[in-house]
């Protein structure tokens, strides 16, 4: 009923990456626009988003709208094959999704598709008062850093920095970023490192970030191809400072 064919396939690779680290099932939409998902997580901390438009692939066939359920594990476990110079196609078969790779030699790995009764969330709109543009290996060092002393950090935005600290019983860290843009104000909210991590599995996907930011808020993050035909967004609860670290 589809195929897609890919061949700049660190896009869905650094995807899944943190998708299966965020949720284990998802319906993945396919239809004329291109292909989407949209999921959260058990614990109904995070959502994730990821939306790639049919000009991302190099061939897009698609008759008609498929729903298709799928484990996430599984499929990122097939995709951390992928090599360099391997050219990734999907298509269904029966209840099956085919992934084929093509490159210096050719593969073809088969996963059952999953019987499930599952509507695919809406993204929940937020306005968020600040918004920046980072360098997506600074805010992933960041985080690595104010994971040495705690499991939860503070993002902070102001008119002229960005800020991430962390205490814990041993220490504390504190790291600073001239962000250079607009921003009236100064908002703070605290999150989990260990989701943070796990977003940030996905931090080669795009060179920037678009973090927004408010004053005890969820937190938005953006991964936005340079070509604007595909984005992977997060969105993020915030952690209460009264909850225990474990």
């Amino acid at each position: 009923m589809f195929k897609l064919v890919l061949s700049d396939t660190t896009i869905i690779k650094e995807a899944f990456n943190s998708i299966s680290k965020i949720v284990d099932e998802i319906a993945c939409i396919v239809d004329e626009e291109g292909f989407r998902v949209s999921a959260m997580d058990r614990s109904h901390i995070c959502f994730v988003l990821l939306n790639l438009k049919a000009s991302v692939f190099d061939e897009f066939k698609c008759d008609v709208p498929e729903k298709i359920y799928i484990d996430t594990n599984e499929f990122n476990t097939i995709l951390k094959r992928i090599k360099k110079s391997d050219v990734l196609s999907l298509s269904i078969d029966s209840n099956d999704l085919i992934i084929d790779l093509e490159g210096e030699f050719d593969r073809k790995f088969k996963i059952k598709l999953i019987a499930m009764d599952y509507e695919s969330p809406v993204p929940p709109t937020v306005e968020f008062p600040a918004s920046i543009s980072v360098p997506s290996n600074i805010v992933n060092q960041a985080i690595t850093d104010m994971e040495l002393f705690s499991e939860k950090t503070h993002f902070i935005i102001n008119d002229e920095y960005f800020f991430t600290k962390s205490d814990g019983e041993f220490g504390d860290a504190h790291f600073k970023y001239l962000h250079g843009e607009s921003i009236n104000g100064s908002y703070d909210s605290c999150f989990s490192i260990p989701k943070l991590k796990d977003i940030f599995s996905a931090s080669k996907f795009s060179d920037n970030v678009t973090v927004n930011l408010g004053n005890s808020m969820p937190l938005g993050l953006n991964f936005e191809l340079i070509t604007g035909d595909g984005e992977l967004s997060y969105l993020l609860a915030p952690r209460l400072e009264t909850e225990d670290d474990d």
